[in-house]
């Protein structure tokens, strides 16, 4: 009897960690919408005054982000939440804008852009597919990843001021590198049962992907860049 019970138990776990899961990866797949109008958007916009100013330009962008990830955090329970988290990835979308705009001025640019997109997607699905599978607990990451991540943040702030080529392409491939293994981290997360609330969840996996996507298309551009 008590096995049992013991068994519904899990079963009724593992059912609601699967739900998240699910729930997750459909509101993933939706704020790809949001991101792509964003960043279509943000092609056609004038981003001269972030040229001018670069690092009043990447604090106020920085300071954007931050502000309604707090309010996605703080609205996670309810539907307003997903409705922040729509807003917030179209914003993300938008402030793709100058990085875009950088690529698409190359000879292939488009390709390069195709290129990152489908890299981002490979490592994704890849690495999601073996935190699910094996279900193993990453969570052992999360304070290397954290340390590294402030590091990476940092380094990129400093770089601002300096703008050394070479700190940036650094800081990109630790970029790929950070921003993979989270992906693996927040996923496992989810399938332990380390994340419930599949709001919370999909903010993390998009970061995670939006930032690879990035640092992927800045190696793109700085190694197979065609100018002419």
């Amino acid at each position: 009897m008590q096995y049992q019970a013991q068994t519904a138990t899990i079963g009724t776990i593992a059912a609601g960690q699967n739900k998240v899961l699910r729930n997750t990866y459909m509101m993933l797949a939706l704020t790809m919408v949001p991101t792509m109008i964003g960043a279509f958007i943000g092609t056609s916009i004038n981003f001269s005054f972030m040229a001018e100013h670069p690092i009043m330009g990447a604090l106020l962008m920085f300071g954007a982000m931050m502000g309604m990830m707090f309010a996605v955090s703080a609205l996670r329970d309810s539907v307003w939440g997903i409705a922040a988290l729509l807003g917030f990835t179209f914003v993300a979308g938008v402030f793709l804008g100058p990085i875009l705009q950088v690529a698409l001025h190359l000879r292939n640019g488009a390709q390069l852009i195709g290129m990152a997109a489908g890299g981002t997607g490979i490592i994704f699905f890849s690495l999601a597919t073996i935190a699910t599978v094996t279900k193993k607990d990453f969570s052992f990451m999360g304070k290397f990843l954290f340390i590294g991540l402030i590091l990476l943040i940092v380094a990129s702030l400093a770089n601002v001021f300096f703008q050394i080529p070479a700190l940036s392409l650094t800081i990109s491939a630790i970029g790929v590198l950070i921003f993979s293994a989270y992906i693996l981290f927040d996923v496992s997360r989810i399938v332990n049962g380390g994340e419930t609330n599949y709001v919370m969840a999909t903010l993390g996996l998009f970061l995670s992907i939006y930032n690879l996507f990035i640092s992927l298309l800045q190696l793109l551009m700085a190694f197979s860049g065609e100018r002419d």
